[in-house]
């Protein structure tokens, strides 16, 4: 690990220096992305000079403690030292971690009603506005993308998008199956009903990510047939983007809720590269034999990530033993402690994995240069 800082902090140096030349200033996109590996690195440098200021001030009080006038003073700071030096070591190799390459990215989020019929409509449109709500919170923009409301006023599904650096990095762990137990209120005799919905995170693709050509697939225009005002109703705004290349699986997306064709039909081949890319990612995690913190599931009531528990007041994330008794909280965007947990569990896991296999891949912070 030493040496892996060590590297880094030399590269950091470096950047450090070049950032004041003239002639990388002027290159605007060389310089964006030196600026961007700079404030990558800078982090893990100064975490790094704490450690090794601390080491040097730990060897030397432990060098000091047999000494028959400073022993005890020399003891003391040892035992003050040796706590922080193993903290810093820890946060060193969170630091190292690999990043997952699309936290940074904007996603694209599906929910969509599974088992429970009416009741897991109307939980699907709490499930949509609790997402609304956190990514305001958290000064993310947003944008329906396509929604199918029900006759008691859920959705059958719903999609949208989540615009803020860092978006994936948040949502990420939504994906899954969410279940909900309560009494619905057409419900007569009081019962406690299991519902279900699932909900999809995509990282946003963009045209690098994913190779898509026009001839594999076709586009087709039709009348909205949901909320959005007369101009929206009465016009051929809804695209239906239909994907079957070849043999492979088809997918179809489909975009309404705004009124120009051509902006819906933008937002349909945009959840469509998203779905590509996140198909390839499953392929690629299968190969490697990965397992998935978070999976999409069927939409079956024994199936979840997570449980909103109305009578208890309680929602439990099945993934990593996590309850809180503030329901409503976290119906109204109040996700923060929970995706901090998730997001803690990970580091966990992969710091484990690391540990069992010290030389298995590159820290993220070691990749490329600028």
């Amino acid at each position: 690990m030493i040496e892996k800082l060590n590297t880094l902090t030399d590269e950091f140096e470096a950047l450090e220096r070049s950032l004041a030349d003239p002639a990388l200033i002027a290159d605007t996109g060389r310089y964006r992305e030196a600026m961007q590996r700079y404030s990558e690195l800078k982090g893990i440098v100064e975490v790094f000079r704490e450690y090794r200021e601390a080491s040097r001030q730990l060897d030397e009080a432990r060098e000091l403690e047999s000494d028959a006038e400073l022993g005890d003073e020399a003891r003391a700071e040892t035992e003050r030292l040796e706590p922080r030096v193993e903290e810093l070591e820890r946060s060193l190799e969170r630091l190292l971690l690999p990043t997952d390459p699309f936290d940074a990215k904007d996603v694209i989020v599906e929910v969509r009603a599974a088992a429970g019929g009416d009741e897991a409509s109307l939980f699907a449109r709490e499930v949509l506005d609790m997402y609304l709500r956190y990514a305001e919170a958290l000064g993310y923009g947003t944008e329906l993308l396509d929604s199918h409301p029900t006759d008691v006023g859920g959705l059958s599904k719903v999609s949208f998008e989540i615009h803020g650096r860092g978006a994936y990095s948040r949502f990420k762990f939504e994906s899954g199956v969410h279940r909900v137990q309560r009494v619905p209120a057409t419900e007569a005799q009081g019962r406690i009903h299991t519902s279900t919905v699932t909900v999809a995170v995509l990282p946003e693709a963009e045209d690098v990510d994913v190779d898509l050509s026009p001839s594999d697939y076709r586009v087709d225009v039709y009348r909205s047939s949901g909320p959005g005002g007369q101009s929206v109703n009465t016009t051929d705004s809804a695209v239906r983007v239909t994907y079957r290349p070849g043999s492979a699986d088809e997918i179809v997306v489909t975009c309404q809720d705004g009124k120009s064709q051509i902006k819906n039909k933008e937002k349909a081949l945009a959840v469509l590269r998203a779905r590509l890319l996140e198909r390839e990612r499953e392929r690629a995690l299968v190969e490697a034999r990965e397992a998935r913190l978070v999976q999409i599931g069927t939409g079956e009531r024994s199936e979840k990530v997570r449980t909103y528990n109305f009578p208890q007041s309680r929602v439990t994330d099945h993934r990593i033993g996590y309850t809180t008794r503030d329901l409503q909280g976290v119906l109204l965007g109040g996700l923060h402690e929970l995706t901090a947990a998730l997001a803690e569990a990970e580091q966990g896991r992969r710091l484990e994995a690391m540990a069992a296999n010290p030389s298995g891949g590159e820290t993220a912070a070691a990749g490329g240069t600028a």
